[in-house]
């Protein structure tokens, strides 16, 4: 098995596949590597979730986005993305994780669960889903606290509280409710979130007004129990029987392999140093492409404005090449 190129990707979302086009165009040898399944992000993604953005700002490597939707949903784009790839023939180690990368005689060394690479540059195109941000009360830890949705038929009939204001959060009151939950919002500010989806945030706004979906703005979920939660509003703590909490308060990316790599990260919001021209880090050879540049900031960097990190990088590389 071959384990030295020119290139190894780290991540098989959208764009680290878009990364290995274009490493693959320039006649780089490269490898995609992803601790999970094909753009694994995607995947985890609640299963009857739509994109803010049209198919053709998701569209990579020349090939046509055809969705019968005018926003395209989960299912479309783990369709297209897999079929780009298949296209392509792009070489791809899934279910692999990278633990380190080290520098080894003016390459890098690049090993994993499963075997060590040798590789002349390394792309970091991690995802943002890997921890999710706490929300730091008494329970948090029991089993019926969630932080990640899926399937709105698991909470049918149950008493549920979903806690934040974001798309998800919004997207998951919505379909719980439609599902027959008794559903619950505790809203840390005064409203609802400003970025939800245009064409979802009058339904929410409605839902809640109509009092089919009760809200709790300006107010946080103080203690969760087997039975029931506590939340602290603006009029006195209200407890309320609960059979499950879902934590909708964002994630974070996993930033221990650009910490081990030597990537620097400023405070507070933990942006990786990096040349926006170029991609490249602190560390000669290494680059970053996708949500990753974004530090904590996730909502940043999205598919439709970050698919031209790809050509910058591999462009980039492929002129240290000529200077040489």
């Amino acid at each position: 098995m071959k384990t030295d190129y020119d290139v190894v990707i780290i991540g098989s979302g959208p764009i680290g596949l878009s990364c290995g086009i274009e490493a693959k165009a320039a006649g780089l040898s490269y490898l995609i590597i992803d601790k999970g399944c094909l753009v694994n992000s995607l995947f985890n993604y609640p299963l009857n979730m739509s994109f803010f953005s049209t198919s053709e700002k998701l569209e990579i490597g020349n090939v046509p986005f055809m969705s019968v939707n005018t926003k395209p949903n989960r299912a479309e784009a783990l369709e297209y993305y897999r079929r780009v790839a298949a296209l392509y023939n792009l070489n791809i180690h899934l279910f692999e994780t990278v633990l380190v990368i080290n520098p080894a005689g003016g390459k890098f060394q690049v090993n994993t669960s499963k075997t060590n690479y040798t590789a002349g540059k390394v792309i970091i195109s991690t995802g943002f889903y890997d921890i999710p941000a706490t929300i730091n009360v008494p329970g948090e830890d029991l089993p019926k606290v969630m932080h990640y949705y899926r399937d709105p038929h698991f909470y049918a009939l149950q008493h549920v509280v979903i806690v934040g204001a974001s798309n998800s959060a919004v997207d998951a009151a919505l379909e719980t409710y439609r599902k027959g939950a008794h559903v619950t919002m505790v809203i840390r500010g005064p409203q609802v979130g400003e970025r939800v989806k245009y064409w979802v945030r009058p339904d929410i706004i409605n839902r809640i007004n109509e009092g089919s979906i009760k809200a709790y703005y300006n107010s946080n979920l103080t203690a969760i129990r087997q039975a029931e939660v506590d939340i602290q509003t603006p009029e006195g703590k209200v407890t309320l029987p609960n059979d499950f909490v879902i934590a909708l308060t964002g994630y974070r990316p996993d930033f221990s392999l650009l910490t081990q790599a030597g990537v620097n990260l400023s405070e507070p919001r933990l942006y990786p140093t990096h040349n926006t021209d170029t991609m490249e880090t602190n560390v000669p050879g290494i680059y970053l492409a996708g949500v990753v540049c974004g530090g904590l900031d996730t909502h940043k960097w999205f598919i439709e404005n970050s698919r031209d990190h790809a050509g910058k990088i591999i462009g980039h590389i492929k002129s240290l090449e000529h200077s040489l």
